[in-house]
């Protein structure tokens, strides 16, 4: 005889898995080893349940049973009464489960286990491949099962088998009205009482730095679906992983729940003779108190649970440091130079001892500059290794007020954790991703990995990831890591489409670009001086790939010195925390989030600010970034932010900034869709004034930017054949009140290109005489014959004209000018040279005035046809063409 049996305490997931077990073996008993949670009793009662030929154990000889077949189950303990049949001669055990394993896991003579979200989902194949097609009951019974153990295919664990498995369940007339029915019900009075009580002894412990919420409740009478109420408990608590004990009777109930690695709740509750899998797990006590129990919990979740955190993960590198022949004044040049605070002193590869700003300043104080560090150093310094703990680096450091932990590996030094590094990490309650073997796997706190890579495929195109993939695939070959940074990262967050990639490799970018132009149909462009390349593809895309690199200023607003470095003090250069964001792309860890400088919290703040208090004093062009990113995101700059940009300007910051740099900042706001606000913004913090004395915004120049947008809009939609540079067309709005003078200095101060100039200048001023010429025009008979107009507008830039258009307030002239863009500017002469040539005309200079007037003519309406354009050419100038 063949029997189908589960776990004691059935589910959904039982039920479905037996009745699909049932399909593969028709002739197997179906019987349950034990009681049923109540949903499953409820089903039998309520559904087509009942009908099942389920038999009971009592009706079962074990003396005749030759196969048993378990699923969702393979512990011996978990089989109630069907443990007898256990290693007895003749007995042939089957399993089908997916949960992982276990050290009591029994051997079957045939094992199929699967890491899927149900057991059901392992059944169904078999049954598809097998072309087996279960009832719609069937198929809604095992619907249930799946559907109960993937949390509605929303688990964490719920793999693409799952889902298929559901589509073929529904197509096989799966139910899905039942499965809600029976997997939302209501409360029952016992259950709220348990749910309330639960609430009330509710406790946080956080163990290696992970925190872990217990709760646990007592009643006399059996209360079902503890699993549930466990579910509900953790959506209403938020928690990562919670444990919950209740005593019912004489037994203690355990159920877990874990979305973190570091905790797997199977292990935790293995101890209690439970199981179950990694982020879901039971178990019943029947020899401890609930006392006993909330004891013990703590000490075997100290055993189980892996640190979260470590050394390596919190630690920055490279590290710089000093030979012990430095001197004083050369290790406090260091530290300025870098923006340090202590350094390591070396001797050879060993660590001798740390020095520190305050001990150096003091030292230069004293005039003891050319001493060596090693007079004043500390040498009695505590190192750590890559795996000590967060509480080991925290008694060192607070400890034992040791502000700079040196990382030693062998005998090498490959980091250090400092006193700052430390207090980050608790403050954020370990939520900041650290670069190093590990990152954390929901991407340092805030958004999740896998929301992260479903919004990467549904906000940026394709081919676009496929890209990603493969160049975090080639960064592993070349063993080196590999993360997108910057604007994309922070777009993506933000919801938004960016394709502009910037890439950060640690290590060597040049040779990873090289390698991959070896894959690819692309080309690069290589900046060896910065360790930078560029990928062209066919079609013009772009990725800038960078070795990770550090930078200091010689003097405020210079172009800063460049070195290798790590990413963390990669994206420590960088101008806003909301810019310092990386997303991993190797392929471990791709798409993990890695946020060191609190990006996400300004993200959701909706706050621009700089990373240290000299941001703008090293680079002034910062200032108009902030004021850019403030308006197009629809952000504030934070407040303490705000003190140190009106700080440099008023210091005057800005006069030490080159002018193409300048001009560069500017061109970049005025490119924005929206450019008016954050002209706005620059004029009340003194920034236009920092360009110019005179470049202020009034209500000439305002009534001229706001009308601007509109007439460049109309003029993209007339898809005209001359191109127009939009930043320029704000360019001159913004500075009509300028004079000749004051715009050939502005000019000059942004040291702009002699074609831009010219428009800007020369240019200006002839658009200038036209709107005069045209005001006075429109303000006396109001009429312009089109030949008047097309000669005063032709010699004009696109540029320039759309600027009068948005100058003038008269209709009349904004009509002339619409009329030139859109049919006087395309108008041409049918008869060109060659027939004035062919006519008999000699050739020279009198051409260029016989085709100018012929065009006048035919603006204005006087000749229509070719023949029309010959005879006027005949009649005017006859005395230029041969007689007859």
């Amino acid at each position: 005889m063949d029997v189908i049996t589960t776990h004691v305490n059935a589910d959904f997931d039982c039920l479905g898995s037996m009745v699909a077990a049932h399909l593969l073996y028709p002739q197997a008993k179906m019987v349950f080893a034990g009681a049923q949670e109540r949903g499953l009793r409820e089903f039998f009662v309520k559904s087509v349940g009942y009908a099942l030929d389920f038999k009971r154990f009592r009706d079962i000889d074990l003396a005749a049973v030759t196969r048993l077949i378990l699923v969702d189950v393979r512990q011996a303990e978990r089989i109630g009464p069907f443990a007898e049949l256990i290693g007895r001669e003749g007995i042939e055990l089957h399993i089908y489960d997916h949960h992982s394993a276990s050290k009591n896991d029994l051997r079957g003579t045939l094992e199929i286990v699967e890491p899927v979200g149900a057991t059901v989902t392992v059944l169904t194949r078999i049954i598809r491949e097998r072309g087996i097609k279960p009832s719609p009951e069937e198929a809604t019974m095992m619907m249930l099962g799946l559907y109960e153990d993937t949390g509605c295919l929303l688990f964490s664990s719920t793999t693409g088998e799952d889902f298929s498995a559901a589509a073929f369940l529904l197509e096989q007339g799966a139910d899905l009205n039942t499965v809600a029915d029976f997997l939302t019900q209501e409360l029952t009075v016992e259950q709220v009482a348990l749910l309330h009580e639960l609430t009330q002894n509710l406790s946080v412990l956080n163990v290696h730095g992970v925190d872990i919420t217990l709760a646990h409740a007592s009643t006399e009478r059996f209360v079902g679906d503890l699993a549930m109420l466990t579910h509900k408990l953790k959506d209403m608590e938020n928690c990562q992983v919670l444990i919950v004990a209740a005593r019912m009777g004489d037994r203690i109930f355990l159920v877990g729940r874990s979305r973190l690695p570091e905790v797997d709740v199977r292990e935790v509750l293995g101890e209690f003779g439970g199981g179950g899998h990694p982020y879901a797990a039971s178990g019943v006590v029947r020899d401890l108190t609930l006392i006993q129990v909330m004891e013990r919990l703590p000490l075997v979740l100290a055993q189980q649970v892996s640190p979260r955190w470590n050394a390596r993960h919190l630690m920055s590198t490279p590290v710089k440091s000093v030979a012990v022949n430095t001197t004083i004044s050369e290790a406090r040049q260091l530290l300025t130079r870098y923006n340090l605070n202590a350094l390591p002193v070396r001797d050879g590869q060993r660590v001798a001892g740390v020095i520190t700003r305050q001990t150096l300043e003091k030292a230069a104080h004293h005039g003891l500059g050319k001493e060596l560090v090693t007079e004043y150093m500390f040498d009695d310094v505590a190192c750590a290794t890559p795996e000590t703990s967060v509480a080991e680096l925290q008694e060192l450091i607070v400890g034992n007020n040791q502000r700079f932990v040196p990382v030693i590996e062998g005998d090498r030094m490959v980091g250090a954790v400092t006193r700052t590094d430390l207090l980050r990490h608790l403050v954020s309650g370990g939520r900041i991703a650290r670069l190093s073997s590990a990152l954390h796997p929901d991407g340092g706190g805030g958004i999740k990995r896998h929301q992260l890579m479903r919004r990467l495929h549904a906000k940026i195109p394709e081919r676009v990831v496929v890209l990603l993939k493969e160049l975090g695939d080639l960064a592993d070959e070349l063993d080196c890591q590999l993360f997108a940074v910057g604007g994309f990262v922070r777009d993506l967050l933000l919801g938004e489409e960016n394709i502009d990639l910037d890439l950060v490799v640690e290590g060597d970018a040049i040779v990873l670009a090289q390698a991959f132009t070896r894959r690819r149909t692309c080309r690069i462009r290589v900046h060896r001086k910065f360790g930078t390349a560029v990928i062209i593809f066919p079609d013009g895309y772009k990725i800038d790939v960078a070795s990770a690199r550090t930078e200091y200023y010689l003097e405020p607003g210079a172009l800063p010195n460049v070195e290798n470095s790590s990413l963390k003090l990669d994206l420590y250069r960088r101008d806003f925390s909301i810019n310092t964001l990386a997303l991993a792309l190797n392929k471990e860890h791709f798409c993990e989030l890695v946020d060191y400088f609190g990006g996400q919290r300004d993200l959701r703040e909706k706050a621009v600010r700089v990373l240290h208090n000299l941001s703008f004093v090293e680079d002034p062009t910062r200032m108009f970034r902030a004021v850019r990113f403030e308006q197009r995101l629809g952000f504030r700059i934070g407040k303490h932010t705000l003190n140190l940009l009106v700080s440099a300007v008023r210091m005057g910051f800005l006069n030490k900034v080159g002018g193409s740099r300048l001009a560069n900042e500017l061109i970049h706001i005025l490119n924005e869709s929206e450019p008016f606000r954050a002209l706005e913004r620059l004029n009340d913090l003194g920034l236009l004034a920092g360009l110019h004395l005179e470049l202020q915004l009034g209500r000439r120049n305002r009534r001229a930017l706001k009308a601007v947008g509109k007439i460049l809009h109309w003029y993209e939609l007339l898809y005209a054949e001359h191109d127009c540079e939009i930043w320029l067309v704000y360019l001159l709005c913004l500075t009509c009140d300028l004079d000749d003078e004051a715009m050939q200095a502005l000019c000059t101060r942004l040291t702009l290109p002699q074609r831009q100039r010219t428009q800007l200048v020369t240019g200006r001023a002839a658009g200038h005489q036209v709107l005069r010429y045209l005001s006075r025009r429109a303000g006396s008979d109001g009429t312009l014959l089109p030949s008047q107009l097309y000669r005063r507008l032709q010699p004009l830039t696109p540029e320039v004209i759309l600027y009068l258009m948005s100058l003038t307030s008269r209709d009349a002239i904004k009509r002339w000018i619409s009329h030139y863009l859109t049919h006087l500017r395309q108008v041409q002469c049918l008869l060109t040279g060659d027939d004035l040539h062919h006519m008999g005309m000699p050739s020279g200079p009198l051409y260029r005035e016989v085709l100018e007037r012929l065009l006048g003519a035919r603006l204005d309406g006087r000749v229509v046809t070719h023949e029309d354009e010959v005879n006027w050419v005949r009649k005017r100038f006859r005395n230029h063409l041969p007689k007859g």
